[in-house]
C-alpha cells in the first residue's frame, strides 16, 4: 500500500469530527504530509549516508514507491 492512501485511510478511521465536504481528508492529510517531509529531510547527513533511504522514505510519502510490509 502507498503511504498517502495509508494516512487517508487513518484520518478517515481517526475520531476527528471532519465537514462532510469532498476533499476534507485531504485537506487534513496535506499538513501531516508536508510536516513529514520537513522531518525526514531534517535527518539528512552531510556526507550523504543516509541520502539512499532519505530518498526512499521521500518516495514513500509521495505515493511513488509501496510501503514495505
Amino acid at each position: 500500500m502507498k503511504f498517502p492512501d495509508l494516512l487517508l485511510e487513518a484520518v478517515r478511521r481517526s475520531e476527528i469530527p471532519l465537514r462532510f465536504e469532498p476533499g476534507a481528508d485531504e485537506a487534513v492529510a496535506a499538513p501531516v504530509t508536508e510536516l513529514l517531509r520537513a522531518w525526514i529531510q531534517s535527518h539528512a547527513q552531510s556526507d550523504g549516508s543516509r541520502n539512499a533511504l532519505i530518498q526512499e522514505l521521500l518516495e514513500e510519502l509521495d505515493g511513488a514507491r509501496e510501503v514495505p510490509r
